[in-house]
């Protein structure tokens, strides 16, 4: 079923405009679907919810500390958790038009013309690409608070106030205070084919052993690799690492402790000027609700002729909000021979 609300306007139907509006509806009917069945980022980087109120907030709170051994005949010992993080993610407005000219549907009598027909596929697409490009920009700008995309401010911090990305993630709970996380690396990590292995190896230690709000290992293990998409030495170099049974470039006919352990996200909109990459917890994601996009209208098009000029046009409404709840499912990593401002040597 097309996510979207398709609805002509009451009073604005005349034989003209009746003639195009079910083959331009259908054929953004037909575009919806074919969105709709492609799998992008947005299904494998975030989790994607539905929503019918103004914002969504996510509440965390500590887990209980471990069974307690008790003597005979004697009660259990009382046990309670702790409020951890409380993440609002506010829902932003997005809109788009466009028109057919009376000329052009004048001319189009025998037949919608190309231009009629390219119209309304480019303007469902754009609304799908509008989705998909926010959440990839959330995540390449993580290590930011905040970002401006299409003239909206889009809130990127975690549930601790700080960004995604960040090497003084703080504890919320009484018993951690004052201990920090770190979730950002940097390191002379993409030199070798053997250096990469390894550090693949290390931010996968460092993101198992991440602790919950007891200090507590959480032992999620990553699965996800993200790449930008102007690297191609790294790429290529990430794709023989993860990919191959044997350590790359190795006269021992090494095991390679990597191959099988990965998924590949080459990431379209992220243009690094360096080497760099994330890696992520596919399970940490869903189990702690990380990355979030939500919608809360759907792309809503409406259809109507503009009596002064006698163009026909179609408006499309839509709203959706994406963030981050938590950082504890993912880490960024830097390739630098010397220290990076804000991140923790690897």
């Amino acid at each position: 079923m097309s996510n979207f609300i398709y609805s002509a306007m009451s009073g604005k139907n005349d034989p003209m405009f009746g003639k195009f509006e079910h083959p331009i509806k259908a054929l953004i009917e037909n575009e919806s679907n074919l969105c709709e069945k492609r799998k992008t980022i947005l299904d494998v980087l975030f989790n994607v919810e539905k929503s019918n109120r103004y914002a969504e907030t996510i509440m965390g709170e500590s887990d209980f500390s471990t069974f307690m051994s008790k003597q005979e005949g004697q009660g259990a010992e009382n046990d309670s958790v702790e409020p951890t993080f409380k993440k609002t993610i506010e829902h932003i407005e997005f809109a788009k038009e466009f028109t057919i000219t009376r000329k052009m549907a004048d001319d189009a009598k025998f037949g919608m013309g190309a231009d009629m027909k390219n119209k309304p596929r480019k303007f469902v697409r754009a609304y799908y690409r509008t989705r998909v490009e926010i959440a990839a920009q959330a995540l390449i700008h993580g290590c930011e608070k905040s970002m401006k995309y299409n003239k909206a401010d889009v809130d990127l911090t975690s549930a601790d106030g700080l960004s995604l990305f960040n090497k003084s993630h703080p504890f919320s709970t009484d018993k951690m205070k004052g201990k920090t996380q770190s979730n950002y690396f940097w390191g002379k990590i993409t030199e070798s084919a053997g250096a990469l292995e390894e550090a693949l190896g290390e931010l996968a230690n460092k993101v198992r052993n991440f602790k919950d709000e007891n200090g507590k290992v959480m032992g999620f293990v990553p699965d996800i690799v993200i790449v930008p998409c102007n690297r191609p030495k790294l790429e290529t170099m990430m794709k023989k690492v993860i990919g191959s049974e044997r350590t790359v470039g190795s006269d021992y006919n090494d095991i390679n402790t990597q191959y099988g352990n990965w998924t590949l996200v080459v990431l379209d909109e992220w243009e690094a000027t360096d080497d760099r990459f994330m890696v992520m917890s596919d399970a940490a994601n869903k189990d702690l609700l990380a990355n979030m996009f939500y919608n809360r209208v759907p792309l809503d098009i409406r259809n109507g002729i503009d009596d002064h000029t006698r163009n026909f046009f179609w408006n499309g409404y839509c709203r959706f909000g994406v963030g981050f709840t938590t950082w504890k499912h993912i880490a960024l990593a830097v390739n630098a021979a010397s220290e990076v401002s804000g991140a923790t040597a690897l």
